[in-house]
C-alpha cells in the first residue's frame, strides 16, 4: 500500500468515529452520522480502501477503543443488538465504492449508495431480530423504519459530497 492510501483510510476511520459521536438516542439504535462516512469512504476511496477503512474502524471498536456511539467500545457492541449494523459497514463501503468506480455517473452512485444502505439495514435488522428473540417485526419497527428517510438523506448528501471532493482532490 502507498502512504497516501494508508492516510486516506485512516482519515475515514477517524471520520467514522467522529460521526458515531454525533448521536441522537431514540431507543435501541441511535441516529448517528456513521453511515454518512461509511458511504463516503466507499464513494471517495473506492471499494478496496473503503472496505479496509471500515474494517479497521470495527476492529478498533472491538478491541475496546472508544470509537462507537457515546465514546464506547468493546466486543459487546459488535456482538450486541447493533452489531449487525456495524458488521455491515465494510460491505456497505465496498458496494458504494464498487458501483461508483465501475462507471462514474450519478446513476451508479445512486445504485451503490442504495445497495450499501440496504445491506446495512438487512444485516442490522437480522441481528437485532435475533437479539430480540426472533421478533423480526419488532426489530424492523425499532431498527429500520425510523431511519429510512434520514439514512437516504445521508445517502444523497454523501453523493453530493463525494462528487465535489472527487472534482477537487485527486485520490
Amino acid at each position: 500500500m502507498k502512504a497516501k492510501d494508508i492516510a486516506y483510510s485512516a482519515l475515514f476511520v477517524a471520520l467514522t468515529a467522529v460521526g458515531a459521536q454525533i448521536s441522537i438516542p431514540i431507543g435501541t439504535v441511535p441516529i448517528t452520522f456513521q453511515l454518512l462516512f461509511v458511504l463516503l469512504s466507499g464513494l471517495i476511496l473506492g471499494p478496496r480502501l473503503g472496505f479496509l477503512s471500515q474494517l479497521i474502524y470495527i476492529f478498533m471498536g472491538a478491541i475496546g477503543l472508544p470509537v462507537f456511539a457515546n465514546f464506547s467500545g468493546g466486543f459487546a457492541h459488535v456482538y450486541g443488538p447493533t452489531g449487525g449494523y456495524l458488521m455491515a459497514f465494510p460491505i456497505a463501503a465496498y458496494l458504494a465504492g464498487f458501483f461508483s468506480k465501475r462507471q462514474e455517473n450519478i446513476s451508479n452512485y445512486i445504485l451503490g449508495t442504495f445497495l450499501a444502505i440496504s445491506v446495512v439495514y438487512l444485516l442490522g435488522w437480522f441481528r437485532l431480530g435475533l437479539f430480540m428473540g426472533g421478533d423480526f417485526k419488532k426489530a424492523f419497527i425499532v431498527g429500520v423504519a425510523p431511519f429510512v428517510l434520514i439514512d437516504f438523506g445521508k445517502g444523497a448528501l454523501s453523493i453530493l459530497i463525494a462528487k465535489r471532493v472527487k472534482t477537487a482532490v485527486k485520490i
